[in-house]
């Protein structure tokens, strides 16, 4: 049984989601534990412990310590089975969060799968559907599996409520990616959504954002949503390339002015786009267990942050794949996977 320290590197749930993910497609029995020290409520949450009761659904694995505030786990895995399933967080916790345990596995499994998934959609610290669907999903499908998503309703931060569904056609195997240039830039739109809140708020962060990106007025959306979806607040900036299209995004909450949120993801664009890079910060951090699973690939993105690097630190410990990280500019990186 492989035993992994749950407060490697940022110490955060990424090392759970990711090993459970690897333990699954390699049938290795696995043992974390202080799981999520780096946080200030260390343990699982109901997100995590989601995620985990997820994974053993999908592979009929034994586990022990799967409760709340749990620091300690074992996850003997069976084969995966693919197949329709519905998981629900019961809280805002990240829907995205418990797709991103379930799905790799899938990716690779000898039959097609169905999810449902309820719970948070539109969350900070996780990535929002928006993200999922439009910048992560469309290298997923170029990688030979072929992944779509639907949104029925959103969820955000506290009522949660959101569902999603996905539906899965693997691949025999996933074939490298090689993202090392972004292609011709095709265009930038920014969408402010409100669901609950005044009008105003969703115009005064694209008012913002139409000045510092110099965009005309038809590149801009407001999408009010019912009441009964809110109170919530996402700014999302989209910017088009020929070859990846990156989504940022700025959640509005509580106390927090509209020009805050605004300024947020404007400043988020504009390290982007000076940066020149095709990947983003937070499209790194999903590619790197796709490219080890193809065993081959490499991308240039931003330096990348802790959550990468503890990342490409769990992914080495049960894959024959090495990566290569090497700086090529002031805020350019290019990494390399390989067997």
């Amino acid at each position: 049984m492989l035993t992994i320290d749950g407060s490697i590197g940022e110490g955060g749930g990424q090392v759970l989601r990711s090993s459970l993910a690897l333990a699954i497609i390699t049938g290795t029995p696995v043992r974390l534990v202080n799981i999520r020290a780096g946080r200030p409520k260390p343990g699982l949450q109901r997100q995590h412990l989601t995620s985990v009761e997820a994974a053993a659904t999908i592979s009929g694995a034994t586990v022990r310590g799967a409760a709340i505030g749990s620091r300690e786990l074992t996850f003997q895995p069976g084969a995966v089975q693919p197949g329709e399933y519905h998981f629900a967080v019961g809280t805002a916790g990240s829907a995205s969060l418990v797709l991103q345990t379930v799905l790799p596995p899938l990716l690779i499994a000898n039959a097609a799968s169905r999810l449902t998934v309820e719970g948070g959609t539109h969350n900070s610290h996780a990535p929002p559907f928006d993200f999922f669907e439009r910048s992560f999903l469309p290298l997923i499908n170029r990688m030979g599996a072929h992944v779509e998503a639907r949104l029925d309703r959103h969820g955000f931060y506290p009522r949660g409520g959101g569902r999603l569904h996905v539906n899965i056609t693997p691949a025999t195997e996933l074939a490298p990616l090689h993202l090392e240039e972004g292609g011709a830039a095709r265009r930038i739109r920014s969408t402010a959504v409100v669901a609950g809140l005044p009008r105003h708020i969703a115009e005064r962060e694209l008012k913002l954002v139409r000045t510092a990106l110099d965009l005309n007025p038809d590149a801009l959306t407001i999408r009010e949503l019912p009441p009964d979806q809110g109170p919530g607040n996402v700014l999302l900036i989209e910017i088009e390339n020929e070859h990846v299209t990156e989504i940022i995004t700025s959640f509005g909450s509580r106390g927090v002015r509209a020009e805050s949120v605004g300024h947020s993801a404007i400043l988020e664009a504009k390290n982007y786009l000076t940066a020149n890079v095709p990947i983003g910060e937070h499209l790194a951090d999903q590619l790197l267990l796709p490219l080890a699973l193809a065993r081959s690939g490499s991308f240039v993105t931003l330096p990348l942050s802790r959550h990468g690097t503890t990342n490409i630190e769990v992914i080495e410990m049960f894959l024959p794949v090495r990566f290569e990280v090497d700086e090529i500019g002031l805020k350019q990186c290019r990494v390399k996977c390989g067997s």
